[in-house]
């Protein structure tokens, strides 16, 4: 019982964890030659805090988590139209792995309550009503294989076990002992995949889900648990800044797309549309992002929203290193009348260096009919800016 208890909270201090500035990326996949693009970047969640765990409901709507108001819950998600609807509103807890039920219009997803108590729900799509699916099993990852049987990461005595459920009968069957977290249908085949960790070398494998059977497919590439299949058989993993892939025909991995650190950083779930014309991935906001937020609602003169992409205690500095005054209630109190004052307020960038977690801005500012320019030097934490210092 005392490893149980230590396992639940170990996994729902990682969600706690996790819920940094992560936003959602949708891309286009375009294959020339040999090689691939991903074009067309759109980040869809655009959200401070956690969003993770997309998944294609249809042709035009993502599914995701998505933080607010200091909970999480399920986001739809127009690709047309870039609409955003949150279906659900949980106060006792919040909503992860969100997924449609087959043959259902329906969502599905992990709740974990603010006591603790984790559990699998089924949400209606119009009311975001919910009940329970199945009962008493503290599901962390699931996947629908059908609209009968859900293959799943289970909370275990020591580890996420691989459990195969009959939502009908309610009858569970635990097959493996050390999983992870990523579920997916193998293309052209009625098998699922998982990862094993078992093993120093961590192993994708095939499930038969009506055979109870697994198989191995290949080891994976290091300790990243986080991969997806294209429509070709072929297996995309996250490794860091870069997305790799396995041919299934030369059974060796090769580099698929890699971004820039001030593009994605640290990229941890990755999903293809069933067309292979489409991923979403998350990963971590680049220091770019909020220097970016900020100055935006700068320029609209938005004092709550400027705010929120500084630290609690941001420190300001004249340069080299003559600290001026710490904090977001300081900074509220020099800005606010600045704002309410100054109808004409305009920056613009002349210039821009990035680098590592610094970002150094030459800017171009009008404020109340004068024009002049300023540099600011950023430091940015955990999507946060927690220094400025002006030069």
């Amino acid at each position: 019982m005392k490893k149980l208890t230590l396992l639940v909270l170990t996994l729902f201090s990682t969600i706690v964890l996790a819920q940094n500035n992560t936003e959602i990326y949708l891309f286009d996949i375009k294959k020339i030659d040999k090689r691939y693009q991903l074009t067309h970047k759109k980040n869809i969640s655009s959200n401070e805090g956690y969003d993770s765990q997309p998944h294609f409901y249809d042709k035009n709507t993502v599914l995701f988590s998505s933080t607010r108001n200091g909970q999480t819950d399920i986001v739809k998600y127009d690709i047309i139209t870039g609409k955003k609807v949150f279906i659900n509103n949980t106060p006792q807890g919040g909503e992860y792995s969100p997924q449609r039920i087959p043959k259902s219009n329906d969502v599905s997803a992990v709740r974990l309550d603010n006591s603790g108590l984790q559990r699998f729900y089924q949400y209606n799509i119009q009311t975001g009503e919910s009940k329970e699916v199945i009962k008493d099993l503290k599901v962390a990852y699931p996947f629908w294989h059908d609209h009968k049987t859900v293959v799943s990461a289970v909370i275990g005595e020591k580890n996420l076990e691989l459990v195969v459920s009959n939502i009908k009968k309610q009858k569970n069957h635990i097959l493996d002992k050390n999983v992870g977290r990523s579920f997916h249908r193998i293309p052209n085949t009625n098998n699922v995949s998982y990862i094993n960790k078992e093993n120093t070398t961590w192993e994708i494998r095939s499930l038969n889900v009506s055979k109870l059977t697994s198989e191995k497919v290949t080891d994976i590439d290091g300790k990243y648990e986080d991969i997806c299949w294209l429509p070709d058989g072929s297996i995309l993993q996250a490794k860091k800044n870069e997305i790799i892939r396995f041919d299934p025909t030369t059974k060796s991995w090769s580099s698929f797309y890699s971004f820039e650190n001030t593009e994605l950083r640290n990229i941890s779930r990755i999903i293809v549309n069933p067309e292979g014309t489409q991923i979403a991935i998350v990963a971590e906001s680049s220091v770019l992002f909020p220097v970016e937020k900020q100055l935006e609602y700068y320029n609209k003169r938005d004092i709550d929203n400027f705010l929120k992409y500084f630290s609690k205690d941001v420190k300001v500095y004249d340069y080299p290193n003559t600290l001026q005054y710490t904090g977001r209630d300081e900074m509220r109190k020099r800005y606010a009348s600045f704002f309410a004052n100054t109808k004409d307020l305009n920056c613009t960038i002349v210039k821009r260096i990035v680098k590592g977690s610094m970002v150094i801005d030459e800017e171009s500012i009008i404020s109340n009919g004068r024009k002049f320019n300023a540099v600011a030097i950023y430091e940015v934490e955990n999507g946060k800016i927690i220094a400025v210092t002006f030069l």
